[in-house]
């Protein structure tokens, strides 16, 4: 791949980053992939020929040539498959900077200098209605209003009561009863557990009891499904209802 030469004055580039950003749009390279070589080749002629014309050379753009022969150097030795690309760190810092220059191109369109502004005047306020309206109009208006009003009034205490009048029924006295019936029985089926026990509240808390006391290893379950045996495991019935 061939490089055509710049012809590029210096006060055209406000740094290295600018020149190599200029570089890299000339000969239209990839910016994720820069061919460091061929890009340190064009870099080192136009700082010869900024020499050449005698021109004073920040150091910056000299820092910037042996970072780049750093690069290329490392770039030739073998790399191990965890380590960073040498190339990673300059192509971060020529990406921010692109976007920084397309960031105040776009600022730069906004801040012209070419327009004039003014204050606004103060108009004087007119707070007469002159629109005519049917009466039918008005009423219904009036109503919408009321509509309004209403809504956001705080609900009345008997929406809450399908909530709170549930009796609150605690997982202990579920463990407690579930405890007595295998007492009683001595096994019964899953489902068994739960019958008679309408209120969801209650078997809810019966659920919850019926995994605590499988959890504690005081109840064991044989068999899948609503018919699965529970049994107690020796004597964790009477131990867990002489603590309650």
């Amino acid at each position: 791949m061939t490089m055509e030469k710049l012809q590029y004055r210096l006060e055209v580039f406000e740094g290295p980053l600018d020149l190599l950003l200029g570089l890299i749009a000339k000969n239209k390279l990839n910016i994720y992939d820069i061919p460091i070589a061929l890009l340190l080749e064009q870099y080192m002629e136009q700082i010869d020929r900024m020499r050449e014309a005698d021109m004073d050379i920040a150091s910056e753009f000299l820092e910037m040539a042996a970072r780049l022969v750093q690069i290329k150097t490392a770039s030739l030795l073998p790399r191990r498959e965890d380590e960073e690309d040498p190339r990673a760190e300059l192509t971060g810092q020529l990406i921010e900077y692109q976007q920084c220059q397309a960031a105040a191109a776009r600022l730069a369109e906004l801040a012209r200098f070419d327009t004039v502004v003014r204050e606004a005047e103060k108009i004087p306020v007119d707070w007469e209605y002159r629109r005519i309206h049917d009466p039918n109009e008005l009423r219904q208006a009036l109503l919408a209003a009321w509509g309004k009003g209403k809504s956001l009034l705080p609900p009345k205490p008997e929406s809450f009561s399908a909530l709170v009048s549930r009796k609150i029924v605690s997982v202990a006295s579920q463990v407690i009863s579930v405890l007595m019936a295998l007492r009683k029985r001595g096994k019964i089926t899953f489902r068994g557990l739960f019958a008679g026990k309408r209120d969801p509240s209650q078997r809810v808390a019966a659920f919850l009891a019926v995994l605590e006391l499988v959890k504690s290893k005081r109840i064991r379950i044989d068999g899948d499904g609503d018919e699965g045996i529970v049994t107690l495991t020796g004597k964790a019935g009477e131990r867990w209802i002489g603590k309650n």
